[in-house]
């Protein structure tokens, strides 16, 4: 039986009807059709609704006032009675979704935001409007900064006047150390950022950015995480292409390994970037930066065996899509860096420095520079915009690193 043919007979949706949510109950099923639930999960969130319907009938509230603190206070009044489930706050959130969408209930009121999330918003709408910055890389400027603002006590504009070089100095000694060096590097970088912005907008009378110390490092001294050809091979072949999630698996792999894609770009590829007469389609790379890729036939050949027989019917466009409902598209990279571990995983490959998305960036550049390719051809494969990001792979290259060695005193013993 489908989905729609359950709800056609449920008893569920037959009471549901006849509360306080009648008028607006197809809507919510509506949803549930479009999102791919199934008759279990919709069976749930519907008995759910009559225990909400019932509650609001018996406190007397308008269902035109519902709000997310009034469907709190359901769900705190449910979960002394019983625990909730896993799919409960969903299923409200899915129902304050839907009246609002149909002009039902009021739109969300905006958060009232206290003296350092008003600074915060200040230094993430300064990035993204003039430093042309996304939302998820603002997103990393702010979270580093909260802690700061945290740990300096303002909690006010009129605060920062208070900042010093010798308060910003010992915050940085003393939260150096939190982290990895690298974590120690980024922290200071984007303190660094946002007194920068505080004296650009007048907020502080002394640019403070330079009393930010470095951190010491050396550049390039790692060694870049690739996987051998046979390696590549078992992680393709751990994708069970009989399954809708191995086809997309599948095709998500093939972009990340043959044309060294960062996961962000995999996530954000829509049905719209891809021109199949042309053989080529559209990515939005790091910075907003839009780059045309050639579409090889390998590849496009695991997208559309994806397309025509493993992704679930959705309105989202983006190509790939979350194997449970609702079908949606990856809200990030972490999605398909997800992917990238489990097939690692599943083929049996440990012992790595990383296991996400990037170490199949990584084997591509490795194996082009080990097939005669130059580094300034693999930095325009992997379109860096930095040369000296590409020189890392140099050091991969063993054999032609033999030729620049000294001999070692007193000869080979």
């Amino acid at each position: 039986m489908t989905l729609e043919e359950h709800l056609s007979r449920s008893r569920l949706v037959r009471r549901l009807r006849a509360g306080p949510l009648g008028d607006w109950v197809d809507l919510y099923t509506d949803r549930l059709l479009r999102d791919g639930y199934h008759k279990d999960h919709a069976g749930s969130a519907l008995h759910l609704l009559i225990l909400f319907s019932r509650w609001l009938a018996d406190h007397d509230v308008d269902p035109r006032a519902i709000n997310e603190r009034l469907v709190g206070r359901f769900l705190k009044f449910q979960a002394r009675r019983h625990p909730l489930r896993s799919g409960d706050r969903s299923a409200m959130t899915r129902l304050i979704a839907v009246l609002r969408e149909a002009q039902v209930i009021a739109a969300r009121l905006p958060a009232v935001l206290n003296g350092a999330d008003q600074i915060l918003e200040g230094f993430r709408g300064y990035l993204e409007h003039r430093r042309g910055l996304s939302p998820t890389s603002a997103e990393a400027y702010v979270y580093f900064v909260r802690p700061f603002l945290r740990a300096t006590s303002i909690s006010h504009v009129d605060h920062l006047a208070e900042l010093t070089p010798g308060v910003v100095i010992g915050y940085v000694e003393q939260h150096a150390r939190d982290g990895s060096p690298a974590t120690a590097g980024i922290m200071c970088a984007r303190v660094r950022s946002f007194l920068r912005y505080l004296h650009v907008e007048g907020l502080v009378a002394t640019d403070l950015a330079a009393c930010v110390p470095s951190i010491k490092k050396w550049n390039l001294t790692g060694l870049p995480t690739y996987l051998t050809v046979a390696q590549l091979q078992r992680v393709f072949q751990s994708c069970d292409r009989h399954t809708a999630v191995g086809r997309r698996d599948y095709a998500v792999l093939m972009l990340l390994a043959k044309l060294g894609l960062r996961a962000k770009e995999v996530a954000t590829l829509t049905l719209d970037d891809i021109d199949w007469r042309a053989g080529q389609f559209r990515i939005h790379g790091k910075g907003r930066r839009a780059a045309t890729m050639p579409l090889p036939p390998d590849i496009a050949a695991a997208i559309v065996d994806y397309l025509r027989d493993g992704r679930p019917s959705s309105d989202s466009r983006q190509v790939f899509l979350r194997a449970c409902p609702a079908y949606v598209g990856f809200p990030s990279a972490t999605g398909i860096s997800g992917i990238a571990r489990r097939a690692l995983k599943s083929a049996g490959i440990g012992g790595l420095a990383h296991h996400g998305a990037h170490v199949l960036r990584h084997s591509l550049a490795t194996e082009l520079l080990r097939s005669g390719a130059t580094l300034t051809q693999i930095g325009q494969v992997l379109r860096h915009q930095d040369h000296d990001t590409t020189r890392i792979y140099a050091k991969v290259d063993l054999a032609s690193l033999r030729t620049l060695s000294l001999p070692w005193p007193g000869g080979v013993r």
